[in-house]
């Protein structure tokens, strides 16, 4: 992804405060692929001018624990070159090298010893394994950011997207450019993004004994985006044998990668969501998009997909805002009455229905609910409720601030 000056990420300023101090912790950027890490993080030290040096383990070249010596040692040296200014480290996909997170430890603890002044940055594009990488070994010594798919504020600002735009093609910026060649952008989405990230991301990272039901999973979980759908149902179209317990840990390897989400409905009692029946959700609306096989034109022609492409966007938009709230997204269902989601943060509770024109009445979900379980706050996207480009504009932490 080409870099660009003229966009700066909400996080930045976050990264830049943390870049600031004096090697306190261990910064882990993580997020999905192509949202953007690298090229953030490089510009802000390049605009703070701090020295740095940047490595990827996707590079060609041998691997292991002494790669990760190799670079340390060349960022020792600068930050020893720059005096009490030091200099800042940034490993890129370090979750793809063995024993990586405890290579990093001894190295930072060395480092801490000898009051080297060397900070550490720490890239990745599969963001569940390289959590689950720090929380075991760098208990103490990390802080974690996550960025997410871009916003409708963001691409608009830095590629000019009208809603319509967003909504079918998505948050990815590096795919910007490819819209006017709409087969092009659709090759790149599912060759470039969808299969890298499943066949490198998740499937070398993690134990996947079936990988075709994987594949499976995906594709009918973002065709199914915006629905609730078991996990038994969908055992039935599959092609690879199964049970629904493979099938939710693959849905969470999928989580993890920022592809797809199953949400689980609302019941105000944690025991009770663990073992529901999964909404689908995409976490970026390029992949429902890509995956149709239509053109904009054609999709915006479909009433009731465009329905549930309007339903996915507002959806994703919570999901990826949801994390860096601190807040849960769920959905609610009670017999024929729905709540598309219901957003949570301790004891704050917001119901929101979208409305698409493929329910008959969003209203009677809502006031179910509502007589149901405590809401703070009930909400209408689309129809005459919040207009659907308002809502995608508001950041989550807003919404359940207000």
């Amino acid at each position: 992804m080409a870099k660009t000056n003229r966009y700066e990420r909400a996080a930045g300023a976050t990264i830049a405060a943390r870049l600031r101090e004096r090697r306190r912790f261990i910064q882990v950027v993580a997020g999905p692929r192509q949202v953007g890490k690298t090229t953030l993080v490089t510009q802000i030290l390049d605009r703070l001018a701090l020295p740095h040096r940047y490595a990827s383990a996707d590079d060609p070249g041998p691997r292991g624990t002494s790669w990760i010596e190799a670079q340390w040692g060349d960022a020792r040296a600068l930050a020893a070159k720059h005096g009490r200014a030091g200099a800042t480290l940034i490993l890129d996909e370090v979750q793809k090298l063995s024993s990586w997170a405890e290579t990093v430890k001894r190295l930072w603890d060395e480092d801490t010893r000898r009051h080297i002044p060397l900070r550490v940055v720490l890239l990745g594009s599969a963001p569940l394994l390289i959590q689950r990488g720090v929380t075991e070994s760098l208990t103490g010594r990390f802080e974690t950011l996550r960025l997410a798919h871009w916003s409708w504020p963001e691409m608009r600002q830095a590629f000019g997207f009208t809603l319509d735009q967003f909504l079918f093609f998505g948050g990815y910026p590096g795919a910007a450019p490819l819209i006017s060649d709409q087969p092009r952008w659709r090759r790149y989405i599912q060759e470039s993004l969808v299969e890298t990230t499943v066949s490198h991301d998740v499937m070398l990272l993690s134990r996947v004994d079936k990988p075709a039901l994987l594949r499976q999973l995906y594709a009918l979980g973002v065709a199914y985006s915006g629905q609730v759908t078991s996990y038994t149902k969908m055992l039935g179209q599959l092609q690879d044998a199964g049970n629904a317990t493979t099938l939710a840990h693959y849905a969470e390897l999928l989580d993890g990668a920022g592809l797809l989400r199953a949400l689980a409905r609302y019941s105000g009692a944690a025991h009770r969501t663990r073992g529901s029946i999964p909404k689908w959700q995409v976490l970026n609306t390029a992949l429902m998009s890509a995956a149709s096989g239509m053109t904009l034109a054609e999709a915006r022609a479909d009433h009731e997909w465009w329905g549930r492409l309007v339903e996915s966007s507002v959806g994703a938009h919570l999901a990826n805002g949801a994390a860096d709230a601190d807040a849960q997204l769920h959905y609610w269902r009670d017999r024929d009455r729905e709540v598309d989601f219901v957003l949570s943060r301790r004891r704050r509770v917001i119901a929101i229905e979208v409305k698409s024109g493929r329910a008959p009445s969003v209203h009677d979900g809502l006031e179910a609910f509502r007589s149901t379980h405590r809401a703070d706050r009930i909400m209408i996207v689309g129809g005459n409720g919040s207009p659907v480009a308002e809502f995608l504009s508001t950041p989550v932490a807003t919404l359940l601030a207000g």
